[in-house]
Protein backbone atom coordinates (compact mmCIF):
# COMPACT_ATOMS: atom_id res chain seq x y z
CA UNK A 1 0.00 0.00 0.00
CA UNK A 2 2.87 2.17 0.84
CA UNK A 3 4.00 2.08 -2.49
CA UNK A 4 1.11 2.30 -4.30
CA UNK A 5 0.59 5.24 -2.62
CA UNK A 6 4.20 6.86 -3.19
CA UNK A 7 3.26 5.66 -7.01
CA UNK A 8 0.69 7.92 -7.04
CA UNK A 9 1.99 10.81 -5.84
CA UNK A 10 5.16 10.53 -8.04
CA UNK A 11 2.61 10.22 -11.17
CA UNK A 12 0.11 13.15 -9.98
CA UNK A 13 3.55 15.95 -9.82
CA UNK A 14 4.87 14.39 -12.64
CA UNK A 15 1.78 15.03 -14.53
CA UNK A 16 1.54 18.89 -12.34
CA UNK A 17 4.73 19.84 -13.32
CA UNK A 18 5.06 18.44 -16.40
CA UNK A 19 1.49 19.46 -18.07
CA UNK A 20 1.72 23.22 -16.32
CA UNK A 21 5.51 23.19 -18.41
CA UNK A 22 4.22 22.43 -21.59
CA UNK A 23 0.59 25.23 -21.33
CA UNK A 24 2.84 27.68 -20.07
CA UNK A 25 5.60 26.90 -22.50
CA UNK A 26 3.57 27.12 -25.53
CA UNK A 27 1.30 30.10 -24.09
CA UNK A 28 4.31 32.31 -24.25
CA UNK A 29 5.85 31.16 -27.27
CA UNK A 30 4.14 32.31 -30.80
CA UNK A 31 6.85 30.36 -33.04
CA UNK A 32 4.29 27.05 -31.25
CA UNK A 33 1.18 28.37 -31.57
CA UNK A 34 0.61 26.03 -34.38
CA UNK A 35 -2.07 22.81 -34.79
CA UNK A 36 0.39 20.17 -33.44
CA UNK A 37 1.10 22.08 -30.38
CA UNK A 38 -2.30 23.94 -29.47
CA UNK A 39 -3.22 20.35 -29.40
CA UNK A 40 -0.68 19.55 -27.30
CA UNK A 41 -1.72 22.60 -24.72
CA UNK A 42 -5.47 21.42 -25.04
CA UNK A 43 -4.29 17.33 -23.83
CA UNK A 44 -2.37 19.16 -21.17
CA UNK A 45 -5.12 21.07 -19.74
CA UNK A 46 -7.67 17.88 -19.75
CA UNK A 47 -4.39 15.64 -18.58
CA UNK A 48 -4.66 18.23 -15.76
CA UNK A 49 -8.40 17.89 -14.75
CA UNK A 50 -8.20 14.21 -14.80
CA UNK A 51 -5.35 13.78 -12.65
CA UNK A 52 -6.27 16.58 -10.00
CA UNK A 53 -9.91 14.71 -10.00
CA UNK A 54 -8.25 11.25 -9.25
CA UNK A 55 -5.07 11.52 -7.09
CA UNK A 56 -5.96 13.70 -4.45
CA UNK A 57 -8.72 11.33 -3.06
CA UNK A 58 -6.69 8.52 -3.87
CA UNK A 59 -4.05 9.67 -1.77
CA UNK A 60 -6.46 10.88 0.79
CA UNK A 61 -7.88 7.15 0.69
CA UNK A 62 -4.50 5.67 0.29
CA UNK A 63 -2.20 7.62 3.15
CA UNK A 64 -4.54 8.80 6.11
CA UNK A 65 -7.49 6.55 5.91
CA UNK A 66 -10.41 9.19 4.75
CA UNK A 67 -12.20 6.55 3.03
CA UNK A 68 -15.92 8.89 2.65
CA UNK A 69 -16.94 10.89 0.09
CA UNK A 70 -20.62 12.92 -0.05
CA UNK A 71 -22.54 11.27 -2.57
CA UNK A 72 -22.77 14.38 -4.72
CA UNK A 73 -19.16 15.06 -4.73
CA UNK A 74 -19.04 11.40 -5.75
CA UNK A 75 -21.24 11.97 -8.92
CA UNK A 76 -19.28 15.22 -9.91
CA UNK A 77 -16.21 13.48 -9.51
CA UNK A 78 -17.01 10.43 -11.74
CA UNK A 79 -18.93 13.22 -14.10
CA UNK A 80 -15.25 14.99 -14.55
CA UNK A 81 -13.64 11.62 -15.08
CA UNK A 82 -15.47 10.08 -17.49
CA UNK A 83 -16.11 13.34 -19.15
CA UNK A 84 -12.58 14.56 -19.70
CA UNK A 85 -11.34 10.97 -20.37
CA UNK A 86 -13.88 11.35 -23.30
CA UNK A 87 -12.37 14.73 -24.47
CA UNK A 88 -8.96 13.39 -24.49
CA UNK A 89 -9.71 11.05 -26.55
CA UNK A 90 -11.18 13.56 -28.89
CA UNK A 91 -7.87 15.36 -28.94
CA UNK A 92 -6.19 12.24 -29.77
CA UNK A 93 -8.42 12.12 -33.04
CA UNK A 94 -7.78 15.59 -33.49
CA UNK A 95 -4.06 15.41 -33.52
CA UNK A 96 -4.00 12.35 -35.51
CA UNK A 97 -5.73 14.48 -38.40
CA UNK A 98 -3.37 17.40 -37.77
CA UNK A 99 -0.45 14.55 -38.64
CA UNK A 100 -2.73 13.20 -41.23
CA UNK A 101 -2.96 16.86 -43.05
CA UNK A 102 0.85 17.89 -42.05
CA UNK A 103 2.03 14.54 -44.40
CA UNK A 104 -0.56 13.75 -47.00
CA UNK A 105 -1.46 17.58 -47.61
CA UNK A 106 1.22 19.39 -46.37
CA UNK A 107 0.92 23.04 -48.86
CA UNK A 108 -3.29 23.33 -47.66
CA UNK A 109 -2.28 22.21 -43.99
CA UNK A 110 -1.72 25.56 -42.50
CA UNK A 111 -4.73 26.60 -44.55
CA UNK A 112 -7.12 24.24 -43.08
CA UNK A 113 -6.14 23.80 -39.92
CA UNK A 114 -5.76 27.86 -38.83
CA UNK A 115 -6.48 28.73 -35.07
CA UNK A 116 -10.11 29.77 -35.62
CA UNK A 117 -10.68 26.00 -36.47
CA UNK A 118 -8.19 24.49 -33.96
CA UNK A 119 -10.63 26.47 -31.58
CA UNK A 120 -13.74 25.42 -33.10
CA UNK A 121 -12.32 21.57 -33.11
CA UNK A 122 -11.61 22.61 -29.03
CA UNK A 123 -15.20 23.51 -28.37
CA UNK A 124 -16.64 20.26 -30.38
CA UNK A 125 -14.72 18.08 -28.33
CA UNK A 126 -15.58 19.92 -25.26
CA UNK A 127 -19.34 20.20 -25.90
CA UNK A 128 -19.04 16.39 -27.06
CA UNK A 129 -17.31 15.15 -23.59
CA UNK A 130 -20.25 17.05 -21.89
CA UNK A 131 -22.79 15.93 -23.31
CA UNK A 132 -22.37 12.32 -23.79
CA UNK A 133 -21.60 11.94 -20.15
CA UNK A 134 -24.33 14.36 -18.62
CA UNK A 135 -26.59 11.44 -18.52
CA UNK A 136 -24.24 9.06 -16.09
CA UNK A 137 -25.00 11.18 -12.95
CA UNK A 138 -28.93 11.94 -14.22
CA UNK A 139 -29.19 7.81 -14.51
CA UNK A 140 -27.60 7.23 -11.19
CA UNK A 141 -29.93 9.59 -9.28
CA UNK A 142 -32.74 6.95 -10.08
CA UNK A 143 -31.10 4.21 -8.28
CA UNK A 144 -31.64 2.78 -4.69
CA UNK A 145 -28.84 2.32 -3.31
CA UNK A 146 -28.41 -0.37 -0.57
CA UNK A 147 -27.17 0.18 3.21
CA UNK A 148 -23.81 -0.78 2.36
CA UNK A 149 -22.32 1.87 -0.08
CA UNK A 150 -18.76 0.69 -0.53
CA UNK A 151 -16.92 1.60 -3.11
CA UNK A 152 -14.53 -0.96 -4.51
CA UNK A 153 -11.87 1.62 -6.16
CA UNK A 154 -9.79 4.45 -4.67
CA UNK A 155 -12.55 6.81 -6.90
CA UNK A 156 -15.56 7.32 -7.68
CA UNK A 157 -16.05 5.08 -11.13
CA UNK A 158 -19.29 4.28 -12.84
CA UNK A 159 -19.36 1.10 -13.20
CA UNK A 160 -18.44 0.54 -9.45
CA UNK A 161 -21.11 2.78 -8.37
CA UNK A 162 -23.83 1.17 -10.30
CA UNK A 163 -22.68 -2.66 -8.58
CA UNK A 164 -23.77 -1.09 -5.30
CA UNK A 165 -27.53 -0.27 -6.36
CA UNK A 166 -30.20 -2.62 -5.14
CA UNK A 167 -32.94 -1.46 -8.15
CA UNK A 168 -32.22 -2.40 -11.68
CA UNK A 169 -29.65 -1.25 -13.20
CA UNK A 170 -29.90 -2.37 -16.90
CA UNK A 171 -30.37 0.99 -18.89
CA UNK A 172 -27.09 2.57 -16.97
CA UNK A 173 -24.96 -0.83 -17.63
CA UNK A 174 -26.16 -0.40 -21.29
CA UNK A 175 -25.64 3.36 -21.66
CA UNK A 176 -22.36 3.08 -19.63
CA UNK A 177 -20.96 0.07 -22.23
CA UNK A 178 -22.37 2.02 -25.10
CA UNK A 179 -20.47 5.35 -24.38
CA UNK A 180 -17.36 3.11 -23.97
CA UNK A 181 -18.01 1.50 -27.30
CA UNK A 182 -18.55 4.85 -28.81
CA UNK A 183 -15.73 6.74 -27.57
CA UNK A 184 -13.30 4.37 -28.08
CA UNK A 185 -14.43 2.69 -31.38
CA UNK A 186 -15.42 5.80 -33.54
CA UNK A 187 -11.99 7.25 -32.02
CA UNK A 188 -9.60 4.48 -32.51
CA UNK A 189 -11.01 3.65 -36.52
CA UNK A 190 -10.57 7.00 -36.93
CA UNK A 191 -7.01 7.11 -35.79
CA UNK A 192 -6.47 4.04 -37.03
CA UNK A 193 -7.91 5.49 -40.72
CA UNK A 194 -5.67 8.11 -40.39
CA UNK A 195 -2.07 6.18 -39.90
CA UNK A 196 -3.59 3.75 -42.50
CA UNK A 197 -3.23 6.93 -45.01
CA UNK A 198 -0.33 8.27 -43.46
CA UNK A 199 1.69 4.90 -43.39
CA UNK A 200 0.30 4.68 -47.31
CA UNK A 201 1.77 7.98 -48.14
CA UNK A 202 5.09 7.69 -46.47
CA UNK A 203 5.92 4.36 -48.36
CA UNK A 204 5.62 6.57 -51.62
CA UNK A 205 8.12 9.21 -50.51
CA UNK A 206 11.56 7.78 -52.13
CA UNK A 207 14.49 7.77 -49.50
CA UNK A 208 14.28 6.40 -46.05
CA UNK A 209 15.51 8.98 -44.55
CA UNK A 210 12.31 10.98 -45.99
CA UNK A 211 10.47 8.27 -44.86
CA UNK A 212 11.87 8.08 -41.25
CA UNK A 213 11.49 11.97 -40.63
CA UNK A 214 7.73 11.47 -41.86
CA UNK A 215 8.00 9.29 -39.07
CA UNK A 216 9.17 11.00 -36.58
CA UNK A 217 6.80 13.92 -37.04
CA UNK A 218 4.03 11.47 -35.41
CA UNK A 219 6.20 9.67 -33.52
CA UNK A 220 5.65 11.14 -30.10
CA UNK A 221 1.94 10.78 -31.18
CA UNK A 222 1.86 7.42 -31.61
CA UNK A 223 3.43 6.94 -28.27
CA UNK A 224 1.27 8.99 -26.83
CA UNK A 225 -2.06 6.93 -28.12
CA UNK A 226 -0.35 3.80 -26.98
CA UNK A 227 0.12 5.24 -23.30
CA UNK A 228 -3.24 5.89 -23.38
CA UNK A 229 -5.65 3.17 -25.22
CA UNK A 230 -3.63 0.43 -24.24
CA UNK A 231 -4.31 0.91 -20.29
CA UNK A 232 -7.65 2.01 -20.86
CA UNK A 233 -8.60 -0.74 -23.06
CA UNK A 234 -6.91 -3.44 -20.36
CA UNK A 235 -8.86 -1.82 -17.36
CA UNK A 236 -12.07 -2.14 -19.46
CA UNK A 237 -12.00 -5.57 -20.27
CA UNK A 238 -10.93 -6.73 -16.87
CA UNK A 239 -13.41 -4.37 -15.00
CA UNK A 240 -16.30 -5.88 -17.69
CA UNK A 241 -15.03 -9.66 -18.44
CA UNK A 242 -12.37 -10.48 -15.74
CA UNK A 243 -14.17 -11.92 -12.74
CA UNK A 244 -11.48 -14.32 -11.93
CA UNK A 245 -9.09 -11.19 -11.83
CA UNK A 246 -8.03 -10.21 -8.69
CA UNK A 247 -9.87 -6.88 -7.07
CA UNK A 248 -6.99 -5.21 -5.90
CA UNK A 249 -5.50 -5.39 -9.26
CA UNK A 250 -8.46 -3.76 -10.98
CA UNK A 251 -7.99 -0.77 -8.33
CA UNK A 252 -4.63 -0.88 -9.32
CA UNK A 253 -5.20 -0.88 -13.26
CA UNK A 254 -8.49 1.59 -13.03
CA UNK A 255 -6.16 3.99 -10.80
CA UNK A 256 -3.33 4.09 -12.92
CA UNK A 257 -4.99 4.03 -15.94
CA UNK A 258 -5.89 7.78 -14.76
CA UNK A 259 -2.32 8.79 -13.22
CA UNK A 260 -0.23 7.40 -16.21
CA UNK A 261 -1.14 9.02 -19.22
CA UNK A 262 -0.96 12.54 -17.70
CA UNK A 263 2.29 11.92 -16.13
CA UNK A 264 3.85 10.38 -19.05
CA UNK A 265 2.50 12.94 -22.12
CA UNK A 266 4.77 15.56 -21.50
CA UNK A 267 7.75 13.71 -21.07
CA UNK A 268 7.28 11.75 -24.41
CA UNK A 269 7.06 15.16 -26.11
CA UNK A 270 9.44 16.14 -23.76
CA UNK A 271 11.90 14.30 -25.76
CA UNK A 272 10.43 13.71 -28.86
CA UNK A 273 9.73 17.00 -29.72
CA UNK A 274 12.44 19.23 -30.24
CA UNK A 275 11.07 22.80 -29.95
CA UNK A 276 9.47 21.80 -26.69
CA UNK A 277 12.83 20.85 -25.05
CA UNK A 278 14.09 24.39 -25.93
Amino acid sequence: MILVSFLSLVLYLLAVMGNVSIIFIIWTDPSLHQPMYLFLAMLSGIDLVLASTTAPKTLAVLLVHAHEIGYTVCLIQMFFIHAFSSMESGVLVAMALDCYGAICHPLHHSTILHPGIIGRIGLAVLVWGLVLLLPFPILLQRLIFCQATIIGHAYCEHMAVVKLACSETTVNRAYGLAVALLVVGLDVVAIGISYALILQTVLKVPGGEAQLKAFSTCGSHICVILIFYVPGIFSFLTHRFGHHVPHHVHVLLATLYLLVPPALSPLVYGMKTRQIRQ
